[in-house]
């Protein structure tokens, strides 16, 4: 066979090589490109990262040895696998927020929400924030926070009374659940990086296998176009560089159900890893769950019940003919304030969230999910079309080998 028909035969392959015409063996070379790449990694890893692979060794086996070891650093050990399960547990609970594309669990409103709520009534209630045991004293996996069925009277008299009543301030209230809030919103920035390493990944993969590379070369209108079109994606990607950090830090540090596509459009854009991640870290761990927090425990602070009391009847008093009434509301007002502050925390929400919708949530979510597929089905082309092409450029250079070969052969005969 010829080198041309050769490398017309491997164009063709190469357009066929797809999961809707040639599925099975699409996968199969894609699973293998994966498993070569994986032992890549690894020889890398262990040629130039010995020294790391030895620290994770030594720092498990003796994490291991110490859980296995009786000893008076037992107690240290225990704590210290308090303090991990309470980071993974809100950190676990944050990513499962975002990582379904706004499908997800909504754990804020289930777990985060009611934990700042039931600890601030709780500290309105006794007068003081130091009702924890321990950093880690939250609602967790089958578990409820102590200091949720406590009395009052077992944290000692109110450090925070006042001729008007018990005031704690939201400044004393806010760094007892700050750590919480923090973990969560950790946990949402992780959720957000699964569209953005997908799409960046099939940017990657089509930069790679470009038909243009098959273009003859007397076509030289076409490949003016293509240049014509790799300036000015250039031209706006260095542009876009310098608004992209603090547009990423503005979505993120609201809500914001755009903020799904962000991850997509930055991994397809080029958007540098760190540039994206520490912008919606600082968004969503720092802003966004900070304004949530501040939120809550205003709404459920005495403060704000009082605020809005004065309010109202320095409204009505403008108000004609209502001033003999004034009396009767502010002390119906008393009394929804005494029951709302005296009524008895529960141990766990009964909020139940709908599996299914037609909102525009849920259309939403569909568009953005059938991205992603594409996305992903354009990563599987892609990465086998690439590791068929090296096969087929070994192949390639076997037959000029063997051409050259046998021209050299049949000219010794000649002579």
């Amino acid at each position: 066979m010829s080198i041309s028909g050769l490398r017309e035969e491997h164009r063709q392959e190469l357009e066929n090589l797809t999961l809707t015409s040639q599925p099975f063996k699409t996968l199969k070379l894609f699973t293998v490109a994966i498993v070569e790449y994986i032992r890549r990694s690894l020889i890398y890893l262990l040629r130039h990262g010995g020294w790391l692979m030895l620290l994770v060794t030594v720092t498990v086996a003796g994490g291991v040895l110490l859980l296995s070891i009786d000893g008076p650093h037992g107690k240290h050990v225990e704590e210290l696998l308090e303090y991990v399960r309470f980071g993974l547990w809100w950190v676990a609970l944050g990513v499962a927020s975002s990582i379904g594309l706004g499908s997800g669990l909504h754990t804020f409103v289930l777990y985060l929400g009611p934990h700042i709520a039931f600890f601030t009534i709780k500290a309105m209630q006794c007068g003081r924030v130091d009702i924890k045991t321990a950093i880690y004293d939250t609602i967790q996996l089958n578990r409820s926070p102590s200091w949720l069925k406590k009395d009052c009277s077992e944290f000692g008299p109110s450090l925070f009374s006042s001729p008007h009543g018990t005031q704690v301030p939201l400044t004393s209230i806010l760094p007892q659940v700050q750590v919480e809030a923090i973990l969560w919103g950790l946990g949402t920035a992780l959720g957000e990086l699964p569209p953005y390493f997908i799409s960046r990944a099939a940017s990657l993969s089509g930069d790679r296998i470009d038909a243009s590379e098959e273009l003859d070369a007397s076509s030289s209108q076409v490949k003016g176009v293509a240049s014509n079109l790799n300036q000015m994606s250039r031209w706006f990607l260095s542009h876009a560089q310098y608004l992209n950090f603090f547009t990423i830090l503005v979505l993120a540090s609201v809500p914001n159900p755009l903020f799904d596509l962000a991850g997509i459009m930055c991994g397809q854009f080029g958007i540098p890893f760190w540039k994206f991640f520490l912008a919606t870290l600082v968004g969503k761990a720092i802003v966004k769950t900070h304004i949530q927090t501040v939120f809550i425990i205003s709404v459920c602070n005495n403060q704000l019940l009082d605020w809005m009391e004065n309010e109202l009847i320095w409204m009505l008093s403008f108000i004609p003919g209502l001033a003999s009434t004034l009396p009767k509301i502010i002390a119906k007002l008393h009394a929804m304030k005494a029951k709302y502050m005296a009524a008895p925390l529960p141990v766990t929400s009964n909020i139940k969230v709908k599996s299914w919708d037609l909102s525009f949530a849920s259309v939403w979510n569909s568009i953005v999910w059938l991205m992603l597929l594409n996305f992903f089905v354009k990563i599987v082309n892609s990465t086998a079309q690439r590791y068929r092409k090296k096969q087929q450029e070994k192949v390639m250079i076997d037959l000029k080998k063997r051409l050259e070969q046998s021209e050299e052969d049949d000219s010794s005969s000649k002579n």
